[in-house]
């Protein structure tokens, strides 16, 4: 099975090849415009090559200039397309791919609007028909304290049942803050130009949102088929700019200016309003929940990213934050409704049946918080988690099927991005 990178215009597309995969051709098809883009993808992977751990280089068989997307169908049949660049020209590489007869994995999101969303929904349609897969990749539901706070809800002397909450206390909430400058691997990110254009990459409450209302969903929800026409429901929805000056945008992109095709997004004073910030409240199954999603144009010294996300529990309240006291380092801490004896003794007991699954874990009393300590051992960085995904997605390939609830889940997800764009938009007027 071969992999075939098509138009990769973000960094993304080179981390699936960090590693290797059993039965993967290590020649990769570049199917791409001619641009600096690809030029940086191949540049990453003659980084990857001097990996110790490969016992044969990466190498690339390259179609580069007008026709690539055409190049597709003389590839061979049931490759995997790793799809991660522009977005709005997501849904019709989807539809391409899996029209030749190829598997797709995409990074995220699949679709940024209404319309994006029902391209998507006839993709799912061919890609049955005719035997061939396609994935999002989701590597938050591989980040630890992610996958921690999901097995303690998972216990219900423990955390109880999840509560409904109402739209003015939600009881499921995922906030995260990002940042436009910033570095990767020791070296300043450079975005393309049109990262920064919303009509190319997505409004921040179709973008970043998706792995927060995926990760909604997998955690509250587990293995369960969603029906989005009828489950969900979305409350409210507001989306709001970030502006950067020419200087700003310089550093993040490169370019010595503006480009034409933004002025509409450029406001009197000179600044770019990039409408990368949003929040939105819905229903999922009678459960209340908030996500929100925040750009910034560069982090304070000594902090990064950030991760929030709380669930409400009629015995305990689960979250997931980053505060000075922890060096901004995302922390999990289990917070109970009522302190008392018998309830520390349950939590106690519960949480060694996790201490089995998940050796060197500990809990800490804070307050009236306890404090889950995670060993660095259990630990995966974030380059590292697109390599859990491919291996999931080459199981499901080998399996030759899909659990239904998976794509119910991204049906459900991008149904529930691209409603909320629709009603912020509404509301705003635009």
């Amino acid at each position: 099975m071969q992999l075939i990178a098509l138009d990769p215009g973000h960094f993304h597309a080179s981390l699936v090849h960090r590693e290797q995969y059993p039965g993967i051709d290590t020649t990769i098809q570049v199917l791409a415009p001619e641009g600096k883009e690809v030029a940086q993808y191949l540049q990453e992977i003659a980084n990857h090559n001097s990996r110790a751990s490969f016992k044969e280089n990466w190498t690339t068989e390259i179609f580069r200039g007008p026709g690539y997307l055409e190049q597709l169908k003389a590839c061979r049949p049931a490759s995997i397309v790793i799809l991660a660049g522009n977005n709005r020209l997501k849904p019709g590489y989807i539809s391409a791919a899996v029209n030749a007869n190829m598997h797709v994995l995409a990074d995220k999101p699949m679709a940024i609007d209404a319309g994006g969303f029902n391209m998507l929904k006839t993709s799912f349609e061919t890609a049955a028909n005719n035997n061939t897969l396609l994935f999002d990749v989701m590597t938050e539901r591989y980040e630890t304290r992610n996958v921690l706070q999901k097995a303690i809800s998972q216990l219900p002397e423990l955390f109880g049942e999840l509560l409904t909450g109402t739209k003015d206390d939600p009881a499921v909430i995922k906030k995260s803050v990002h940042h436009f400058k910033k570095t990767v691997a020791g070296k300043p990110l450079i975005r393309p130009v049109w990262y920064m254009d919303t009509r190319e990459q997505g409004e921040g409450i179709v973008d970043v949102t998706t792995h927060l209302v995926d990760l909604v969903q997998w955690t509250c929800f587990p293995n369960q088929i969603l029906n989005y026409n009828e489950e969900i429901e979305i409350d409210n929805a507001v989306s709001w700019p970030t502006t950067l000056n020419l200087q700003q945008f310089n550093a993040v992109t490169g370019a010595e200016s503006f480009p034409a095709g933004l002025e509409k997004m450029i406001d009197e004073n000179g600044l770019l309003n990039v409408y990368a910030n949003g929040a939105f409240d819905y229903t999922i199954r009678n459960i209340h929940a908030h996500i929100a999603v925040q750009w910034n144009y560069e982090a304070p010294a000594g902090t990064g990213d950030t991760h929030y996300s709380l669930l409400k529990g009629s015995k305990a309240w689960l979250y997931v934050l980053q505060d000075k006291e922890q060096h901004y380092q995302p922390t999990l801490y289990i917070q109970p409704v009522s302190n008392d004896k018998k309830y520390i003794n349950t939590l106690h007991k519960q949480f060694g049946l996790l201490q089995t699954a998940y050796p060197g874990i500990e809990l800490k009393q804070v307050k009236e918080r306890w404090e889950v300590i995670i060993p660095d051992s259990l630990i995966r960085k974030h380059e590292l988690l697109f390599g859990a995904v491919m291996k999931q997605f080459l199981k499901y390939i080998k399996e030759g099927r899909m659990p239904e609830w998976e794509i119910s889940a991204m049906l459900s997800k991008y149904y529930t991005t691209t409603q909320a764009l629709l009603k912020a938009k509404r509301l705003t007027g635009d």
